[in-house]
């Protein structure tokens, strides 16, 4: 019985966790673009500086910041979270896969995770928290 009214105040907060999810998962997406642009609050190792402006990584730190942003406010979740899902699987592919094939091995894990969470995001859209909801979509 209690099971139940557990599972059942669990459910009925989906939307909010969905929220949850989301605010936190960009605000640490966008703390690994921040450090590639700005440094902050590390360099990028092993040197601690920052990405070549313009290199494929600096376009990269961008999506992740920018995009990062607008996740975490949720505004324009779907599509933008469906870009950042592809820039993820790209990234592990040409970066990580390379190093061998277990992710755990060949620091892949976060690449991967950001993938299918963001990818989760396009289709669930991003909760009642958000910009998007205030905008009633």
């Amino acid at each position: 019985m209690a099971e139940n009214r557990i599972l059942s105040t669990w459910s009925a907060r989906e939307g909010e966790l969905r929220s949850v999810l989301r605010i936190v998962a960009a605000a640490l997406f966008a703390s690994a673009g921040v450090m590639k642009l700005f440094a902050f609050p590390v360099g990028v190792p092993p040197a601690g500086g920052t990405v070549p402006i313009l290199s494929q990584l600096w376009i990269g730190a961008v999506l992740e910041v920018v995009g990062g942003g607008l996740l975490l406010v949720g505004l324009f979740t779907r599509p933008v979270a469906f870009l950042l899902s592809g820039e993820m699987a790209v990234a592990y592919f040409q970066f990580h896969a390379p190093q061998g094939f277990w992710p755990i091995v060949n620091g892949g894990v976060p690449a991967i995770l950001y993938c299918f969470v963001w990818l989760y995001f396009s289709a669930a859209g991003a909760g009642p928290w958000s910009l998007d909801a205030r905008r009633g979509r």
